[in-house]
C-alpha cells in the first residue's frame, strides 16, 4: 500500500483499544485509558510507502553513479510525544512526526549528503544525484537485492509508545505530584516532564545489508521547589530507558519521587566549601557525566584522525593507574544509550577504550575505521535522516575497581564527594571542563561531615584520569535522561561510574580570607 504524506498523517492518528490500568493507579479515578490505534508496522517504510527492495536498490544506484567507498540510506520514523504537568495542571502536551531518508555517499576524505522527508522515488532519486554531485569517480556496482538482518532484541515492548494514549500517561504524571507534595511540607511547587519516542528505522547500505529496528524510549522528570523561611531551594530527579509504559512501577516512580524530595531539603542544611586544591570523590553513578565528558569524547576516532584529541598519539600507552578500565558498550538491554544496530547498519558491541591503564581502542565509524585500517565498532551515530553520522558513545562507564567506597572516604584527609551536577563545559580536544555541583558532602579526617552546595569543579579530564588513586567495587549506570551534544547532533546515551578518588582537584567554594 502507497499512500500520500497527508493521508498517512490522518491515517495512523485514528482508531482506538482499550488497555488496563496499573492499579497503583486506581486512586486517580481511571480504570481503563484509551490508546492510538492502526500500530505502527514493523517497517513502516515498506508497509505505508512501498519502499522495497527494489526501491531501494534503484536509489542506491543513482546515489552511487559518480563511484563510492561507502554508501547508506537511513530511513527513519519518529513519533514523539510530552507532556508537563505544573502544580495540577498540564501546561503543554505535544505530539510530532518526523520522516524522512538521508542518503550518503563517500568518496575518499570526501563525503555527499542530501536528505528528503519525501519518500516518494522521483524526491529521493533527486536526493541521490545531489548528495552524489561531490566527485567522479570510476561506477561501482551497486546492490540489486539485500540481506535483511535480524532485527535485535535488546528493547522489545509490548505496547509500543505510538498506541498508548494521553490519557494512561496522566494519571501516572499526577501520581508523582501528589507523592513528591505528601512527602515534606515544605514542598510548594512541583513540575512534572513526560517524554515518550516511538522511532522505527531502516539502513541500507552499499555492502548489500538492510537492518530494521524498532527504537523506544521514555523518559519522566521531577523538579520539586520547597521554601523554609525566606530561603527557596529547588532539585530534581529522573528515569530514563528503553522501555514500554509497564516500567513505571510504583516502587520505581516513588524512589524516583524520593531522591528529588532529599536532594531538595538537604539543600537548606548545605553549605559551600572552602575553595582550593583539594582531593575529591565522584559518587558512583551521575559521576559518569565527568567520564563521558571530560574523557570519553576525546576518544572518539574522529578527533584523533584530526589530530585535535590529547590521545591522538597515546594509543597502547599508559593514561591511567592498572585497576582503571573504561567501555562503551551498546549491547546493555534496554539502556537510554542501547542500540541492537549503529546509524550506519553495524552490529553493535562492546568496545573497550581503557584496559587496566593502556589505552586501547577508540570509537569508529565505517570513515575512521576504514582510514585506521579497522572494523568498525558500531559507533556510528546521528540525530536524525537529516544529519550525516559520525563516531560518538553509547553507554559509556568505568568498571569495578579493587576499593570499598569507605575505604575511599576514610582514605581522605580533607576534602569533598560530588553527587550531583546541573550544568558544565568541555573543552573537548584538551579536556578541559567546569562542572557545577549541586549535591554533594564535606569529607574531613576519613569521615562525612556536612552536606555541601552550589560547587564547581575544576580540571582537565586526561589529568584527571592519571590522577585517579582509587576506585571502588559499586559501578553502576546513571538512570537519568542524558543526551549528549556534539557539531550540532544531540544523541540520548547512558553513562555511569562507580566511586572514584581524584587525587587533585580545583574546587570553586568560598574564599577563605
Amino acid at each position: 500500500m502507497t499512500i500520500k504524506r497527508r493521508e498517512f498523517l490522518g491515517h495512523v492518528a485514528a482508531g482506538s483499544a482499550v488497555l488496563s490500568m496499573p492499579a497503583f493507579l486506581s486512586a486517580c479515578g481511571i480504570q481503563q485509558a484509551t490508546a492510538v490505534g492502526d500500530t505502527t508496522p514493523e517497517n513502516p517504510f515498506m508497509d505505508w510507502f512501498g519502499v522495497d527492495q527494489a526501491t531501494v536498490a534503484r536509489v542506491m544506484s543513482e546515489l552511487t553513479a559518480n563511484g563510492a567507498d561507502a554508501a547508506d540510506l537511513y530511513f527513519q520514523h519518529r513519533r514523539t510525544n510530552t507532556l508537563m504537568l505544573e502544580d495540577g495542571i498540564v501546561s503543554s502536551a505535544r505530539s510530532g512526526i518526523e520522516q524522512g531518508v538521508g542518503l550518503r555517499v563517500v568518496i575518499g576524505d570526501q563525503t555527499g549528503y542530501a536528505f528528503t522527508e519525501d519518500l516518494a522515488l522521483p524526491s529521493m532519486l533527486a536526493a541521490a544525484r545531489t548528495a552524489s554531485a561531490i566527485a567522479s569517480r570510476s561506477r561501482v556496482v551497486s546492490p540489486q537485492a539485500f540481506s535483511p538482518k535480524h532485527m535485535g532484541d535488546l528493547y522489545t515492548t509490548s505496547v509500543p509508545w505510538a498506541d498508548v494514549g494521553i490519557d494512561r500517561k496522566l494519571p501516572l504524571l499526577k501520581f508523582v505530584e501528589s507523592k513528591a507534595k505528601a512527602l515534606d511540607a515544605a514542598v510548594e511547587k512541583v513540575a512534572v516532564y513526560w517524554a515518550d519516542q516511538d522511532e522505527r528505522v531502516m539502513i541500507a547500505t552499499l555492502e548489500g545489508s538492510l537492518v530494521t529496528d524498532h527504537r523506544p524510549m521514555t523518559r519522566v522528570t521531577l523538579t520539586v521547589t520547597a521554601k523554609k523561611g525566606d530561603e527557596i531551594q529547588s532539585g530534581y530527579s529522573n528515569i530514563a530507558a528503553r522501555q514500554d509504559f509497564n516500567w513505571y512501577t510504583e516502587e520505581r516512580l516513588s524512589t524516583m519521587v524520593k531522591e528529588a524530595v532529599d536532594r531538595t531539603m538537604i539543600l537548606f542544611d548545605a553549605r559551600r566549601p572552602p575553595a582550593g586544591e583539594m582531593p575529591v570523590i565522584l559518587a558512583a553513578g551521575a559521576s559518569g557525566i565527568l567520564l563521558h565528558e571530560a574523557i570519553g569524547h576525546g576518544m572518539e576516532a574522529d578527533f584523533n584522525r584530526k589530530g585535535t584529541s590529547i590521545y591522538s598519539d597515546m594509543m597502547g600507552k599508559k593514561v591511567a593507574e592498572p585497576f582503571v578500565t573504561v567501555v562503551d558498550q551498546a549491547t546493555i538491554p534496554r539502556e537510554r544509550g542501547a542500540l541492537n544496530y549503529d546509524d550506519e547498519g553495524n552490529k553493535t558491541g562492546r568496545t573497550v577504550m581503557v584496559e587496566n591503564g593502556i589505552l586501547k581502542s577508540y570509537l569508529h565509524d565505517r570513515i575512521s575505521a576504514r582510514q585506521y585500517d579497522l572494523k568498525p565498532t558500531g559507533s556510528g551515530r546521528r540525530q536524525s535522516y537529516k544529519f550525516a553520522p559520525m563516531p560518538r558513545m553509547t553507554c559509556t562507564f568505568m568498571e569495578d575497581g579493587p576499593h570499598t567506597r569507605d575505604e575511599i572516604i576514610a582514605a581522605v584527609d580533607y576534602g569533598i564527594i560530588c553527587e550531583t551536577y546541573t550544568n558544565g563545559q568541555v573543552q573537548i580536544g584538551a579536556g578541559d571542563f567546569t562542572f557545577y555541583v549541586k549535591n554533594g558532602w564535606l569529607i574531613e579526617k576519613g569521615k562525612v561531615t556536612a552536606p555541601i552546595k552550589d560547587v564547581n569543579i575544576i580540571g582537565n579530564g586526561p589529568e584527571c584520569l592519571k590522577r585517579i588513586t582509587m576506585v571502588a567495587n559499586d559501578a553502576r549506570l546513571d538512570t537519568g535522561g542524558w543526551t549528549c551534544g556534539k557539531n550540532g547532533q544531540r544523541v540520548p546515551v547512558s553513562q555511569g561510574i562507580p566511586t572514584v578518588l581524584v587525587s587533585n582537584m580545583t574546587v570553586g567554594g568560598e574564599s577563605v580570607s
